[in-house]
């Protein structure tokens, strides 16, 4: 009986971890890397809250385009920032529940300066061509944050736990 290949999953590059009395528990992110921004509205500047910024990550080699409101979250050129992905705000794992959105009392969002929950609405191949990418090939994965757009393009082995009409929280923290 042969085995059919199966994709690498990533590895989480930053996990947090929570000691309740019974157990450690930590939360599986859908995607996490820290990213530098190399320009900020390339296209001009088209609301007066919104910017887009277009970012490169660090580890995975993954393009970003994101729209982020900068006037409650103002982001430059060249600063860096850790982004992450997460289907719960819950240490635990545990999803959050109903339309009310209830969330443990210490959550992830602790940790982050910014968040928004979106929905995953597309993902497509491309052509590409980057260290990180195998034979050319990579995902793009798009999602929308109440109209706040992102874009993740890279190699497919970094996109293995997205899925269209997922809903995920986009956390992010600048880094010094």
């Amino acid at each position: 009986m042969t085995e059919e290949p199966s994709c690498p999953k990533p590895t989480p590059q930053y996990s947090f971890a929570v000691e309740d009395k019974l157990s450690v528990r930590m939360v599986d992110f859908l995607f996490d890397d820290i990213f530098t921004i190399e320009k900020v509205d390339p296209d001009g500047k088209k609301f007066d809250k919104v910017s887009r910024i277009v970012a490169q990550s660090e580890k995975r080699g993954v393009s970003l385009i994101l729209d982020v409101n900068t006037e409650i979250y103002p982001m430059h050129e060249k600063d860096k920032f850790l982004m992450v992905l997460s289907p719960t705000l819950n240490w635990s794992g545990a999803p959050v529940a109903g339309k009310q959105g209830q969330v443990e009392q210490k959550s992830l969002a602790d940790k982050f300066d910014y968040i928004m929950h979106g929905l995953l609405y597309k993902m497509s191949t491309a052509k590409g061509k980057s260290e990180y990418s195998k034979e050319g090939v990579e995902v793009e994965v798009y999602a929308s944050f109440g109209g706040l757009q992102m874009m993740l393009k890279g190699d497919p082995t970094s996109c293995t736990k997205f899925k269209i009409d997922q809903n995920m929280f986009l956390l992010i923290r600048k880094l010094i």
